[in-house]
């Protein structure tokens, strides 16, 4: 049986996804304030309802914000070698994939606003049939990874 991967993505990347969250939490808000306005408006929704909405998004929020991204992060996992690239992900379901260097097409550094604020970058690998990403690199990790894969995806299409 193959060893795990061993190189953890940025301890940031838990700031980041937490984050994320927040604002996604924030229209779950948004959505429960303007219930609570139609209940006090329109009095014809139950307030039982409106209580089990603000209740589902506290949860949601605990969940999504506080749990989710500690275990994302403890999860994210990958390794480089000189044929293969190997990740592995997941909280409940854990995946493993293994991309061969042969396979790989080109490499991509990808930076939103939010990873932007932590100085993190998502390194997108491309193949024929898909993209894998390993999210939440450190901007000077991302680069050097970038240039190291094109650099061995090259050695070894070369050699075919």
């Amino acid at each position: 049986m193959r060893e795990q991967p061993n190189i953890k993505i940025a301890t940031d990347a838990i700031k980041a996804w937490q984050l994320t969250a927040h604002i996604y939490t924030l229209i779950f808000l948004l959505i429960t304030i303007g219930a609570i306005a139609v209940y006090i408006i329109f009095d014809f929704l139950p307030i039982w309802i409106i209580f089990i909405i603000a209740g589902l998004t506290i949860v949601e929020w605990i969940i999504t914000a506080w749990i989710i991204p500690k275990l994302r992060w403890r999860r994210w996992r990958y390794q480089v070698y000189d044929q293969e690239i190997y990740i592995q992900h997941g909280i409940l379901i854990v995946t493993r994939t293994i991309v061969p260097m042969i396979r790989v097409q080109h490499v991509d550094t990808q930076q939103g606003p939010i990873l932007k604020k932590y100085k993190l970058a998502t390194l997108a690998i491309s193949t024929a049939a898909t993209t894998h990403q390993i999210p939440a690199l450190s901007e000077e990790e991302a680069s050097d990874l970038r240039d190291q894969i094109s650099e061995l995806a090259r050695v070894e299409q070369d050699d075919v």
